[in-house]
């Protein structure tokens, strides 16, 4: 029996989740997702989803708690109406850093996240460069895990006639991610060591490898404040790399991100939509936006279709 296919989405990524619709030739759902006048998260369907195959896409980005709780609501709302199946599709999965206890009496909150989603009746999840690989072990539900680096990015450096490259992961946690990115460009591979003191704020200490007249990409999963990678190119920069760029797959790009990528010498930060990048972070000019859409669009679609997904990667 084939099961209808159904796209929904709240308020935290509408350009998005209209993209994959139009890779997959399918409309977004008629979903209203307003909020009462005290601020509560009002949803309704208003259309028939019963026996479907739903997939609700929506990023836990800023303001994190009002994006969480939309998703939270319209799987309650999609339960409720008897959809067949429901697959949140989180191109950013908020908390994701609060993966493990770093200090005493502190919280999991990315474990915490996942029980909510799966309290809340999720059947299964999309997610994508999840900011720690153990996360997908948080669900007792299936979870796909897709990497935007080797579809998306590898494509785009390939473009940027890079001379002899090297690929800088800003932490050790990271080195698996740049390592693959490397070994398809045939490029070599830096480590910065790090030490962070605080939630938020970044120290670079030393740098592992060679970087000196060489075209440097930093790679990590995310930009958050731009602390990190701020650290990382005065880092490189001291070594005497010959050019600088940075790539992210997660624009965050919170407090003082984009002054301080404005007060570095980094030729280009490239990222991807997974968040939506506003028009006026977009006005910089050295920020780059790539879509995810037909990786999540195909992905998708391979999962209502039984299909492999693993083998986007191959």
């Amino acid at each position: 029996m084939s099961y209808d296919l159904k796209l929904f989405t709240g308020n935290a990524n509408r350009p998005l989740a209209e993209e994959i619709a139009q890779y997959l030739r399918v409309p977004v759902a008629d979903a209203e997702v307003t909020r009462f006048s005290d601020g509560e998260v009002y949803v309704q369907v208003n259309e028939n989803v019963r026996g479907a195959d739903v997939f609700v896409i929506q990023p836990t980005c800023p303001p994190v708690n009002d994006t969480l709780m939309e998703l939270l609501i319209m799987i309650d709302a999609l339960k409720r109406a008897s959809a067949h199946r429901i697959t949140a599709v989180l191109p950013y999965y908020g908390y994701a850093r609060q993966d493990r206890k770093v200090q005493p009496r502190v919280p999991i909150s990315a474990k915490l996240v996942a029980d909510l989603l799966e309290a809340a009746g999720v059947d299964r999840v999309l997610a994508l460069d999840l900011h720690a690989g153990q996360i997908q072990g948080f669900f007792n539900v299936p979870v796909d895990h897709l990497f935007a680096g080797p579809v998306v990015m590898i494509d785009y450096l390939k473009k940027k006639d890079l001379r002899d490259p090297v690929l800088v992961s800003p932490d050790a946690g990271g080195v698996e991610r740049a390592r693959a990115i490397a070994k398809r460009l045939n490029a070599s591979l830096a480590i910065i060591d790090k030490r962070r003191d605080k939630p938020g704020a970044a120290v670079a200490m030393n740098l592992i490898g060679d970087v000196d007249g060489r075209d440097a990409v930093v790679i990590d999963d995310m930009i958050d404040t731009a602390g990190t990678l701020v650290q990382a190119v005065t880092a490189i920069q001291r070594e005497g790399a010959r050019r600088i760029l940075a790539c992210g797959v997660h624009a965050v790009l919170s407090g003082p991100a984009i002054d301080r990528i404005k007060a570095s010498p980094i030729e280009e930060v490239v990222v991807t939509n997974s968040i939506a990048v506003s028009a006026e972070k977009r006005a910089v000019g050295r920020v780059t936006v790539l879509t995810v859409a037909p990786l999540l669009g195909e992905a998708i679609r391979r999962i209502h279709d039984e299909e492999s997904v693993s083998t986007l990667f191959d």
